[in-house]
């Protein structure tokens, strides 16, 4: 019986725990910073964001929603994140991309980072986020830190201007 009662117990303090963290990352998020590699193309780089949208759609698979303009243009994107085994990482587009929630130490910041495999090469990118658009001198810091850590630059971090939500014209 205490066996059958630590098991139910372990299982439902694993249950909530989950819940906690999707609740911790739902919401919207605004960037305050971005990193990309040095190959990344500067053009390519987005100059104008919106706050991005994350959604909890079940089983731990998360929506992540924003639009950012590139050459004059309003582009939106929906990346449908699959959870994974390891806590905090996720995937996207079968596999190619793989994402990672890192939650810092600054309250209600994270690092978005992310490695996409295209063409043969693979790219990094990391996103500073925070619950509000205010500027955070310690979490740009632990973000600094973090994106060394993953052998991107500190001087390839920029900060897009941040936007409220476009709708997209039709």
């Amino acid at each position: 019986m205490k066996a059958l009662f630590l098991g139910v117990t372990l299982g439902l303090a694993a249950a909530l725990s989950f819940t906690r963290e999707e609740e911790d990352i739902t919401g919207t998020w605004y960037m305050k910073a971005m990193v990309v590699d040095k190959d990344f193309p500067e053009d390519r780089r987005p100059r104008k964001v919106s706050p991005v949208k994350v959604t909890a759609l079940g089983g731990g698979n998360l929506e992540a929603t924003f639009t950012f303009m590139r050459e004059d243009r309003r582009i939106q994107k929906k990346i449908l994140m699959r959870k994974t085994e390891e806590p905090g990482k996720f995937s996207a587009y079968g596999g190619r991309k793989l994402m990672y929630l890192q939650e810092l130490p600054r309250r209600d910041h994270y690092v978005f980072y992310c490695k996409d495999q295209r063409h043969g090469g693979l790219l990094h990118m990391g996103k500073l986020v925070g619950r509000n658009s205010d500027t955070n001198l310690e979490a740009l810091k632990e973000c600094k830190k973090f994106v060394q850590c993953k052998g991107l630059s500190e001087e390839d971090i920029f900060t897009p201007l941040q936007t409220g939500s476009c709708v997209l014209e039709h």
